[in-house]
């Protein structure tokens, strides 16, 4: 078989992934896209090792070996990225990350009162009425 084969296939779904990370707004698809461009490096690994071996005589296999060090960081991503959405999730109540930038940036640095206090630490300060009611409560 020809190197060329499974290097197209591998620019295929590489280029498939990036696509998905830049397109993709929900943060588990975002992440399924990494893991498509991650099997893509495998696939190239494999390849040029087997193509290098025929032409080398080389018994090594670095690149299956690298192959199965990738593997296991994609795992660990997943498993870690995994639970961080789930978490997201539930405090927010969306996997959208459109969404959850916009909670993240909602905060303005300029929006402060004529004394240069910020108005949210303002409001903390002053409790409002169903904050007293609950204190009494």
């Amino acid at each position: 078989m020809h190197l060329a084969y499974p290097a197209v296939l591998s620019a295929l779904l590489f280029c498939t992934g990036l696509y998905g990370v830049l397109a993709r707004r929900n943060a588990i698809l975002v992440l399924m896209s990494v893991e498509l461009m991650l099997n893509a490096v495998n696939l190239n690994l494999v390849a040029f090792d087997v193509w290098l071996s025929k032409t080398a005589e080389e018994t090594l296999h670095s690149g299956q070996a690298l192959t199965l060090f990738t593997i296991a960081i994609a795992a660990a991503e997943i498993g870690i990225g995994l639970a961080i959405v789930l978490a997201v999730h539930r405090n927010r109540g969306t996997a959208d990350i459109d969404k959850l930038r916009d909670t993240a940036e909602r905060h303005d640095p300029d929006d402060r009162d004529p004394d240069g206090h910020d108005s949210d630490a303002r409001t903390a300060e002053q409790p409002g009425e169903a904050q007293k009611a609950e204190a009494t409560a």
